[in-house]
């Protein structure tokens, strides 16, 4: 027996899911086109007009979004519909303080929702199961969407949010939760912590794991699988989609599944944007087919990876996308969180420091840690080490704020970071993240 959520979509023909497609993108691309100016203006400049797109070969006429584009527009520039038909937002941090908002409607949390609903059932989960959410909720997508996810399926949901292990614990062995969304490593620390307090994976109820928002590796899948009894699933998603839930795995586990009904996915060439064919590493382009309120046409994520069309054993016709392979920015994500060095750099020249730092990230029994070294100027390094220690944490609460994460600052004597003759090296990632 196979488990889909909508299997009328999951394992429709090839030829019904491009028709799907293109019906979609063309009333998608004339709803943007009359609703959105900004998005008016970029096709106008490009010469094009909604009736040159007459399906999904005419994509590639339509001219790309990226980040940029969504701080321009912030907050309301990239709105398709009237505020008042809005119910919801959700927010990334941002890497100037400016945040990317992206808008809902009530239809396109129900569409967010039923994808996340797709991640669980392909994990195995009915309405018989106990969906334990420690994703973080409020502006983050991971807990709103998972939360909704499991409520479609009709689990019983515990909206624990992320933190406080103990509860978490206390929850999961009283009311015998069987499937945890969380991010890997909060995964893998809440296994540590059920076996630093006596318990054997045999001990808890638990079968399935839905982990994402940030990189993992093949062995840190082993290790959590290990360390909970369970079966680990990935997750994809951005807040600039919708969330989690654009891709998930099945039991084959060979690639992430696309909600492609919703997301309609392309491969470019990142320097040249040129659409390459299937089964080649490139930058994932996204293109939202029926969002209302914040619809995105050919969003650039970023994300490197490469999609495949190979029939899969657990019956899904939806293409597969592999697991992200490295990024074409200096965007690091630390514990689930997106974090640019411009953000860094920001706080450190408001603040009155060089621009020489080295940001330090690993990983340390499956948790990430991130230290920062920040080089004092000539006046700095004389303080006291009192002062110095004051200005640490300084530094530290202001990062936090801008963040939304906790870093460990250090400040370093001048001249003392090594120069490159030259790109700067900003960032030493020392996770084995492939």
């Amino acid at each position: 027996m196979k488990n889909y959520y909508q299997p009328e979509i999951e394992t429709m023909s090839r030829e019904d899911m491009i028709k799907l497609q293109n019906e979609k993108l063309v009333k998608q691309v004339k709803h943007v086109y009359d609703h959105v100016p900004y998005y008016r203006e970029r096709m106008d400049a490009k010469g094009v007009k909604p009736e040159d797109i007459k399906g999904i070969d005419d994509l590639h006429k339509l001219p790309f979004l990226c980040k940029d584009d969504l701080r321009d527009a912030y907050p309301y520039g990239l709105l398709a519909v009237p505020l008042s038909d809005c119910v919801r937002i959700q927010s990334t941090s941002g890497t100037t303080g400016k945040r990317v908002v992206a808008f809902y409607t009530q239809h396109d949390i129900d569409l967010w929702e039923e994808c996340c609903a797709r991640a669980i059932v392909a994990a195995g989960g009915t309405k018989d199961d106990v969906c334990q959410v420690c994703y973080g909720y409020g502006l983050f997508t991971g807990g709103p969407g998972l939360n909704g996810g499991s409520h479609k399926v009709g689990c019983l949901t515990l909206p624990m949010s992320s933190g406080n292990t103990d509860r978490q614990i206390q929850f999961m062995m009283d009311l015998g939760a069987t499937i945890l969304c969380c991010t890997p490593s909060y995964a893998a620390y809440i296994g540590e912590s059920l076996r630093d307090a006596g318990y054997k994976p045999e001990d808890n109820k638990l079968r399935a794991g839905i982990f994402g928002a940030e990189p993992w590796t093949e062995e840190m899948r082993k290790d959590i699988e290990r360390l909970l009894g369970i079966k680990a699933y990935d997750i994809y998603g951005l807040t600039e989609t919708s969330g989690p839930g654009v891709s998930f795995e099945c039991e084959e586990q060979t690639g992430m599944h696309i909600c492609e009904d919703h997301f309609y996915p392309e491969i470019i060439d990142p320097d040249t944007g040129e659409v390459l064919p299937d089964g080649s590493e490139g930058e994932l382009v996204f293109t939202s087919l029926d969002k209302e309120a914040f619809p995105l046409l050919r969003y650039r994520t970023r994300d490197i990876c490469v999609l495949s069309r190979e029939k899969c054993s657990c019956g899904r016709t939806l293409v597969k996308m592999s697991k992200p392979r490295g990024r074409t920015d200096d965007m690091l994500i630390i514990r689930g969180v997106n974090v640019f060095p411009s953000q860094i750099e920001t706080v450190l020249m408001e603040r009155g420091y060089s621009s020489n730092y080295l940001i330090i990230v690993d990983r340390v029994n499956n948790t990430d840690t991130f230290d920062i070294n920040v080089e004092m100027l000539p006046e700095q390094f004389s303080d006291t080490v009192r002062v110095i220690t004051q200005r640490e944490r300084e530094l530290t609460d202001a990062l936090r704020t801008m963040l939304g994460i906790t870093a460990k600052v250090h400040l370093v004597a001048p001249k003392s970071i090594q120069r490159s003759e030259g790109k700067a090296v900003r960032v030493l990632d020392k996770r084995k993240l492939h």
